[in-house]
């Protein structure tokens, strides 16, 4: 779709300072998503490599004192706290011990204290190696989410500190449609975020901007439910510049911005003297976008399907036991590869024993 445009000097322009802002939640929601992440790295990651060290030669002690307590938050993170105390080579160890990991279980507990036959000091309870792989994805899944989150928000500062670095020079402008994606309205100042998803480049990049009080953006037409405003590229910069309707933002004389802004008068007089788009207004707060439901949805799943697969690893190659439900019935869905790896594992560790289910033979007894 065509735009009313303006035909700017094509001699190099300079645009005045604080026309591309640093939206307010960069400032504090990105320190706070590392710190989450940084937290619970530190404080997760220390035992999960212990426990994991524990699993690999491990010795259940019969004789040891257990206390502590388990608590379910959100009906799913489960967090255990315990004490443990037990003799071993003649020496008296006391440990403490947290896990936490994601479980939909409700009830109590049963576990048993287990340390490392080679390290003796290293002690565990038995819950937290048989939820090992479960708290595994659960700190790898917060890592990537909070860590990666943040990361991607200093990235985006630090473009836009690059970018107004770049606006202090002069550079031939070039202007472009962008679509306004939200406006918020405060003591008579917009703020804007819009984004370069109409003009030819299309290069989604979304920058965010405040006009000084009685500002407006040039609105040349809509792309749907969004109005489409004017903003231009300052050189090779990696941000659109919103333009404001008297073009203030640009540094040149007033009558060569009245012979920039005749086009967009000129589409206005033909339009009968209507305006080109419905008056720009902040929206109504509306619920998530198509695109972030679904974008939502596969995360979601992404999770689910995540944890279904950690607990089908974890069954396969560490739990104590082959008759565990869950495990029998997640081992049985796989494909037939995985299925016949998940068997031999299996096989190794119980091969004494009857087969579980999912990998019995025709008798449902012997192995496949």
């Amino acid at each position: 779709m065509a735009f009313p445009t303006i035909k700017l000097p094509t001699r190099p322009l300079t645009l005045k300072r604080g026309v591309i802002s640093t939206p307010l939640a960069y400032y504090f929601s990105t320190p706070i998503l590392l710190a989450i992440a940084v937290f619970m790295v530190v404080a997760e990651g220390p035992g999960i490599l212990r426990d994991y060290k524990i699993s690999q030669n491990p010795l259940v002690i019969e004789n040891g004192d257990i206390n502590g307590s388990c608590k379910t938050r959100k009906a799913v993170f489960t967090t255990c706290e315990v004490d443990l105390a037990y003799e071993h080579g003649g020496q008296r160890y006391e440990k403490d011990v947290e896990i936490m990991f994601v479980d939909f279980h409700s009830g109590d507990y049963e576990t048993g204290l287990v340390i490392s036959a080679d390290k003796p000091d290293l002690a565990t309870i038995s819950l937290g190696l048989d939820m090992l792989w479960n708290r595994i994805v659960t700190l790898a899944v917060f890592a990537v989410l909070l860590g990666g989150g943040s990361l991607v928000m200093i990235f985006l500062a630090l473009r836009i500190l690059r970018v107004r670095g770049q606006l202090k020079h002069p550079a031939v402008l070039t202007p472009v449609p962008v679509e306004i994606t939200a406006v918020d309205n405060k003591r008579n100042r917009l703020a804007i975020t819009y984004a370069d998803r109409v003009s030819e480049r299309k290069t989604k990049r979304v920058a965010f901007t405040r006009f000084e009080a009685g500002q407006e953006p040039i609105i040349v037409g809509d792309a749907g439910s969004n109005a489409v405003a004017l903003a231009v590229w300052h050189g090779d910069t990696s941000l659109p510049v919103l333009l404001d309707d008297r073009l203030e933002r640009i540094e040149m004389t007033e009558q060569e911005r009245a012979e920039a802004l005749a086009p967009i008068l000129a589409a206005a007089s033909s339009a009968g003297g209507q305006p080109m788009a419905a008056p720009l207004t902040a929206p109504a707060k509306k619920g998530l976008s198509f695109a972030r439901r679904l974008g939502l949805f596969f995360l979601v799943l992404a999770l689910i399907v995540g944890g279904f697969f950690g607990y089908w690893l974890w069954y396969v190659t560490s739990a104590p036991s082959q008759y565990n439900s869950p495990g029998m019935d997640i081992n049985n869905m796989m494909p037939e590869a995985l299925n016949r790896w998940g068997c031999d594992q299996l096989q190794k560790r119980f091969g004494d024993g009857l087969a579980p289910f999912g990998c019995t033979a025709a008798d449902y007894q012997s192995w496949k």
